[in-house]
């Protein structure tokens, strides 16, 4: 229950940077918030410790999923999500990919019940909740849209490519570990000159 605190808080407390340089922006308009969540201590109730927050009246959304995989057309398309997937994008390159923040939901633009994906354990003493996996899946599929631009984030597509491309080149240079002839002494190579490597 802590950790869900901390996790929630702590986008939170990038939501407010993130505020504060996008509200100026001609143009941009209203920002995601994340609500806060509380830590409530009951000693005399069963379960002793409970979280409270803010209760969220209307449609509630996933804008952003925690995998990756699933395709959400209220992200792609509404105002709510494509800045809440700017958010990702800005938070990601403010901390030079080291850290993102997950699993966006919520009503309009009040959000809720988020994850952080960190690069390292213990970046800047922060346990993530999700899996580093998340930050790959970001990597590989986000999409700018105008919110990123108007920022000025870097296209993280771009850079993916590069990382993909020489990944690829590398493994193409590589020897195939089925064709690396393996040295073997004088007197054992002169006999078996003929023999077929195949068996």
């Amino acid at each position: 229950v802590i950790q869900e605190c901390y996790v929630q808080n702590t986008a939170r407390e990038y939501a407010k940077i993130y505020a504060a340089e996008a509200e100026p922006l001609e143009g941009f308009g209203e920002v995601p918030e994340i609500i806060p969540i509380f830590l409530v201590h009951r000693p005399a109730n069963n379960i002793p410790y409970a979280t409270v927050e803010e209760e969220l009246v209307g449609e509630f959304v996933k804008y952003s999923v925690r995998d990756g995989k699933e395709i959400n057309f209220l992200r792609r398309d509404s105002e709510a999500g494509q800045k809440c997937c700017t958010f990702q994008h800005w938070v990601y390159e403010k901390t030079n990919g080291n850290l993102l923040v997950t699993d966006l939901q919520g009503v309009g633009m009040k959000l809720t019940d988020v994850g952080i994906a960190t690069q390292a354990k213990g970046y800047k003493g922060f346990k993530g909740n999700c899996s580093i996996s998340f930050i790959e899946q970001f990597r590989a599929l986000h999409q700018c849209n105008k919110y990123c631009e108007m920022l000025g984030l870097k296209s993280l597509r771009t850079a993916h490519q590069k990382q993909r491309k020489a990944a690829s080149v590398k493994s193409k240079t590589l020897p195939n570990s089925s064709t690396i002839k393996k040295p073997v002494p004088k007197k054992a190579r002169e006999p078996r000159d003929f023999i077929s490597s195949e068996h």
